[in-house]
């Protein structure tokens, strides 16, 4: 068997922004650079948080759907991130 040499097309060049790299990535195929990836051991936490339940009235439910949606985020991540802002204002007072 023979190695191919890699030659210039299939070197994944330096990038100057996030913006270039995307347009490059968009008309290229990963599979043309597989030689350039390097395998990595990734670990997953088991039980990260433990759940809670918050009832609110269909009003206040539905505003906080429409801010979540604005912000493309869902409504308990909307209310996690609030409520770990306001934890993070108590412990600078």
């Amino acid at each position: 068997m023979t190695k191919k040499k890699l030659s210039k097309a299939n070197h994944i060049p330096e990038f100057a922004t996030l913006e270039e790299e995307a347009e490059f990535w968009d008309t290229h195929s990963t599979a043309d650079y597989e030689h350039g990836f390097k395998p990595v051991r990734v670990r997953f936490a088991k039980n990260l948080s433990n759940g809670i339940t918050i009832r609110f009235d269909p009003d206040t439910l539905q505003k906080v759907r429409l801010v979540a949606h604005t912000k493309g985020i869902g409504p308990t991540t909307l209310i996690r991130m609030w409520v770990l802002e306001r934890l993070q204002e108590a412990k600078q007072l």
